[in-house]
């Protein structure tokens, strides 16, 4: 099987595409980055400014130690909160690469096996075990390949349930670490 031109340009043209679109997405999650980041920023200037106008008011050292306490507790959660919207968008951002991966590499496994039947076709008389042999290969490393996918995708799955139970659990603490503060 020969590629004409306008296979081959018509393969080009899709490949650009598909550049151009995962270009897009890169830069959507520097975006979001960017703003998260902006907004975590302003929100940290705004309770450091307040904190501070806090501690210049204070009368005493036990006021100044109960200021202190109420500062630092909302800061697990807060930190938590930014890691999860930070891997939220790293996730979301791999995930349309992964995609698009997948989708390119699917259209290569069909355009491949596409090129194998079309030679086992054209094949010389004969040669049925060499034919045989070559479509079992590319079989198994189809398979291989699946396996792999579906290997990172559980290791995906698993790292971000990994990640929610630790933050879950992090969030936890500092809820009870308030609690208990306030009973003092």
């Amino acid at each position: 099987m020969s590629l004409t031109p306008d296979q081959i340009l018509s393969a080009q043209k899709a490949n650009i595409e598909t550049l151009f679109g995962l270009t897009s997405k890169a830069f959507e999650g520097v975006e979001k980055l960017v703003e998260l980041n902006v907004t975590a920023s302003r929100a940290a200037l705004n309770e450091v400014a307040q904190h501070t106008q806090a501690v210049l008011s204070v009368k005493d050292a036990q006021e100044l130690l109960a200021l202190q306490a109420n500062l630092f507790q909302p800061l697990a959660e807060k930190a938590a909160s930014y890691s999860r919207h930070l891997y939220d968008i790293a996730s979301g951002t791999s995930a349309e690469f992964a995609k698009a991966f997948e989708n390119q590499t699917t259209e290569l496994q069909k355009n491949f096996g596409a090129l194998v039947e079309n030679t086992a076709k054209n094949a010389p008389a004969g040669s049925e075990t060499a034919v045989a042999v070559m479509k079992s290969a590319v079989s198994a490393a189809n398979n291989a390949f699946e396996s792999v996918q579906k290997a990172v995708k559980q290791a995906t799955d698993l790292a971000e349930a990994n990640f929610t139970a630790v933050t879950n659990t992090a969030s936890d603490a500092v809820k009870q670490a308030q609690a208990q503060a306030r009973k003092r």
